[in-house]
């Protein structure tokens, strides 16, 4: 289920598609951002809004409680990026694919060094090197085929060092399995799009400047990496401004994305603090006032992991949870 913060960031709340709903996943204690999402974990960071940046790191089952504080790096946690989260299959073990940034470097589309870090592990994080360009801006990674999965937002070029192109032809792929970097050939859209899972398989949706139609591709064939144009969606454009009538901070950025519920693929459009959601033929389903960002997802599990036993200090971390 796609999930949402509320109340200033100090609640977890997930999106329940079918039922057109908002369920309460969790009450913390302070300010939480999640970073990363798999297999029912989420990896939250505290947020320090008087020092603008995160103060610590924790991985946590929300059905479970399940609680703890990770420390990937000796370098400050602004200086880390988190990529995605995913299970190494031939360890059994959950790794954080991390990012490290360039201080050294001037330009604001800061990238560096990848690392993997195994959680629940004594071992310190591991070196895995570079994608084979320079990223910046890399949304959420779609986990496929034990593989994340992203559709770079700008690119640097090979002809002048830090000169971003609004235009890729790639999505850059990291291998799970074997810890490494490739890519693959995406349609022609362009690097406002965004991409997704659609039934087993890659999607990329992109929508017009006017915020009027999104079209959205699915991969036909993963191997021959071929794209089909499967939707094009008009929105409602006249009744989400409707009602948005008297609301304040209406002015806001749109984002809109692609959901998938037991095979029907949905939108969600994000105005302000507002969520729209509509389906393929344009339909607004419904609304939901005051949320904050979304871009992660939860499915829910009771299974125990082994590692939050195994994390140092478990007896001393103090739950979020209220």
């Amino acid at each position: 289920l796609p999930i949402v913060h509320g109340n200033g960031y100090r609640s977890i709340l997930a999106i329940d598609i079918r039922a057109a709903q908002l369920h309460t996943v969790a009450w913390l204690d302070g300010v939480f951002v999640v970073e990363a999402s798999c297999d029912g974990l989420l990896v939250l960071s505290k947020y320090d809004y008087a020092g603008g940046s995160r103060t610590c790191l924790s991985v946590c089952n929300p059905a479970t409680r399940d609680f703890k504080l990770v420390s990937p790096g000796p370098e400050p946690l602004p200086d880390l990026r988190i990529l995605g989260m995913y299970p190494h299959r031939p360890t059994g073990e959950y790794r954080l694919l991390l990012q490290q940034r360039n201080n050294t470097d001037s330009s604001r589309h800061q990238t560096g060094r990848c690392y993997v870090f195994a959680l629940g592990s004594h071992q310190p994080r591991r070196y895995v090197g570079c994608s084979e360009i320079k990223l910046a801006f890399l949304d959420v990674a779609v986990r496929l085929r034990d593989s994340l999965h992203w559709y770079p937002v700008l690119y640097e070029t090979e002809s002048r060092p830090w000169e971003y192109v609004g235009k890729s032809e790639l999505i850059i792929v990291f291998d799970t399995t074997t810890e490494s970097f490739r890519q693959m050939r995406a349609p022609p859209v362009p690097t406002s799009s965004r991409i997704c899972e659609m039934d087993d398989t890659l999607g990329i949706y992109s929508c017009n400047w006017a915020m009027e139609t999104v079209d959205i591709w699915v991969l036909h064939n993963y191997e021959s990496e071929v794209w089909d144009l499967k939707y094009r969606v008009q929105l409602p454009v006249a009744q989400i401004w409707g009602n948005l009538e008297g609301i304040v901070g209406t002015l806001a950025y749109w984002h809109v994305t692609v959901a998938l519920s037991d095979g029907d693929v949905l939108l969600l459009v994000r105005l302000g603090r507002s969520l729209f959601y509509v389906d393929t033929d344009g339909k607004l389903i419904a609304i939901f006032r005051d949320i904050s960002a979304y871009k992660h997802w939860l499915k829910q599990t009771l299974v125990p992991h082994d590692f939050f036993m195994t994390l140092d200090g478990y007896a001393a971390d103090a739950s979020p949870f209220i």
